[in-house]
């Protein structure tokens, strides 16, 4: 993983797991809830989306290759996940793909461990961002790779902390047009990513184009 991989990884992971984007559902769900317990649930969701990426960038590519499936496999199908999250995202609309069908979302309100469950799944680490983590982690090969990628995962997660730490203050300079405008902008920096893993994951599966190509 040169510094290129690992910037086109800070800006997929960056816009799936957008901390602005995702502020005011995380203030909706916590609607009610005094200072101290909004910032805990900030908390145990750091946590938790920290465990859950771990355990992804670990344990995924054992898992593709258990079931007979490549890195490129994944990357071309992941791509396309991304692809549509990132038109949604563009359209101004939620994914149902990465934050629940609507059935899904009347259940959020009733869950009592909101901190797990729906804020780091689906919302947080959900298919785009479980997606991210294991196409990128096929290019971890050197200890410097290692180091990158860790790297570039912790500085987003603490960028998500650190924003859902001062969700209410944050929730009252951010307005709407703000929250539009950075959203289409992560949707577009997600869609250009997307489109690279769907190409070089074709180039690899079928080499003939990348012949033709040139």
């Amino acid at each position: 993983m040169d510094h290129i991989s690992a910037i086109k990884f800070f800006g997929a992971l960056f816009a799936i797991m957008n901390p602005f984007v995702n502020l005011p559902v995380f203030l909706g769900l916590t609607d009610g809830f005094t200072k101290s317990l909004r910032r805990s649930v900030a908390l145990r969701l750091g946590l938790y989306s920290a465990v859950m990426c771990a355990a992804t960038a670990l344990a995924g590519s054992p898992i593709l290759r258990l079931f007979g499936i490549s890195v490129d496999d994944f990357r071309v199908a992941g791509g396309l996940v991304l692809l549509l999250i990132a038109l949604n995202m563009l359209h101004g609309e939620e994914s149902s793909t990465h934050h629940g069908s609507e059935d899904e979302q009347d259940g959020f309100a009733r869950a009592k461990e909101l901190a797990f469950y729906p804020l780091t799944f689906p919302i947080i680490v959900g298919p785009g961002t479980i997606t991210t983590l294991i196409v990128f982690s096929g290019q971890v090969k050197t200890p410097l790779d290692i180091a990158l990628y860790a790297g570039v995962l912790a500085a987003v997660l603490a960028l998500l902390c650190t924003v859902l730490l001062f969700a209410g203050p944050l929730g009252a300079l951010l307005g709407q047009t703000a929250r539009a405008i950075m959203s289409r902008l992560m949707g577009m920096i997600l869609a250009a990513i997307a489109v690279s893993m769907i190409a070089a994951g074709l180039r690899s599966l079928l080499p003939g184009l990348a012949g033709a190509a040139s």
